[in-house]
């Protein structure tokens, strides 16, 4: 079977001509792209901070290389991967502003977060500072560690309402000490959708000597992000997410001079034979067994949809979309969770409502209007490139109507 080359898929579907961003500021251009996407409007996904669905293009991409597997799955037809997932990590890398060698192609976040947590050199009595607000594969995590070698976490709160930037990065450098090797944040907090000012928590770290670990769920695929400016030693991230990619696939990356140093969890052939890698950088980090090398092809493929849009589109138009929402939300009576200042949040959008309420209001804001959203931190609606001002509308009109559910 002939493979079309990723970028074949985009032309193939109109979407290389379509999806010019010199018109990025057109309503009628993101009307373009949500038609890039095969979900009923009937149900409309907002919740990019779980899951998010893939372009068409990707999807038929998965799809295609698949179907070439299932024909011949002989390892001479299979050689072919190793060129497609090369070219993956490149784009990938490319677009976070890095080398290919520093980037592992993993399978989530959670997994690349227990790498690093469990790879980082550390003797008993070191202290790791985490933010309270961090996934459990990146807070959890660290304690399961600390039971084993005994290591000292220390968990940082910050207010519900930060007043700025200054007041995060002091809080957490506050909490710094000569015992501190690890500073873990999450880059933008799925319960709280606050963002984390980490190019400044960066700088503090590297003044310090602390390896700086950002888990970038929240932030791969909804913000530009350049890895180099962030200033971080890791970073992780999951593809199913705001990058809309494949299904079980992400991303670790480990600066160049960090990596010798961090030990990696699963050891697989094409390793080696003895306890130095064989393989290049941070590909030690994907030492896996067998793979869906499928899955890791159409990273590419997403990595190309990324770059017709444009990160700094892409992260415009998310911003555009949450704000529209906080602000329609804040209109009808709803109480943000997340802060309006967009410097202080992504495309995580959370209001306040009781516990006991949070699952009926999800499920009839599903079945009675469409929307999509997640009870995490209160209401959970997160807006993506895929979504219009139609569907905004729709769901700040769903939220008043069940107004009775929030009190």
């Amino acid at each position: 079977m002939t493979i079309r080359s990723r970028r074949s898929f985009l032309t193939g579907l109109g979407v290389g001509i379509a999806l010019s961003p010199a018109s990025a500021n057109d309503q009628s251009y993101w009307g373009m792209v949500r038609r890039q996407f095969a979900f009923n409007d009937a149900k409309t996904p907002m919740n990019a901070a779980n899951l998010c669905p893939s372009p068409r293009a990707v999807a038929e991409c998965v799809t295609e290389l698949t179907r070439d597997i299932d024909v011949d799955c002989s390892s001479q037809n299979r050689r072919k991967f190793d060129r497609l997932r090369e070219d993956a990590r490149a784009a990938v890398a490319a677009q976070l502003g890095v080398s290919p060698d520093e980037v592992a192609l993993v399978r989530n976040t959670s997994e690349a977060n227990n790498t690093i947590n469990n790879g980082v050199p550390l003797k008993s009595g070191d202290e790791v500072v985490i933010w309270d607000q961090n996934h459990p594969t990146n807070n959890v995590a660290w304690d399961v560690r600390a039971a084993r070698w005994g290591i000292v976490v220390k968990r940082v709160a910050t207010p519900a309402r930060p007043g700025g930037v200054d007041e995060l990065v002091s809080i957490f450098e506050r909490a710094l000490t000569p015992r501190t090797r690890v500073l873990a944040i999450t880059h933008v907090s799925n319960v709280s959708g606050i963002r984390l000012p980490a190019r400044e928590l960066g700088e503090v770290a590297r003044r310090r000597g602390i390896h700086f670990h950002v888990d970038g769920a929240q932030s791969w695929g909804a913000l530009r992000v350049n890895l180099r400016e962030l200033g971080c030693d890791s970073y992780s991230a999951s593809a199913h997410k705001w990058f809309m990619g494949p299904k079980e696939a992400g991303l670790l990356y480990v600066r160049e001079d960090r990596i010798r140093d961090i030990w990696p969890n699963i050891v697989a052939p094409g390793w080696g034979d003895d306890a130095d890698p064989d393989v290049k950088g941070a590909r030690k980090f994907e030492s896996l067994g067998q793979r869906d090398d499928a899955c890791l092809a159409g990273l590419g493929a997403t990595a190309d949809f990324h770059g017709l849009l444009g990160p700094a589109q892409v992260e415009a138009r998310v911003l555009e979309l949450a704000s529209a929402l906080k602000a329609g939300l804040a209109d009808i009576g709803a109480k943000l969770v997340t802060p309006p200042d967009p410097k202080l949040s992504g495309g995580v959008c959370i209001i306040e409502m009781p516990a006991k309420n949070r699952e009926q209001m999800v499920d009839k804001l599903y079945y009675e209007h469409g929307i999509a959203g997640a009870a995490a931190g209160g209401l959970r609606l997160c807006p993506h490139v895929y979504n219009t001002m139609d569907h905004v509308e729709r769901a700040i009109q769903g939220v008043k109507s069940l107004r009775w559910l929030l009190a």
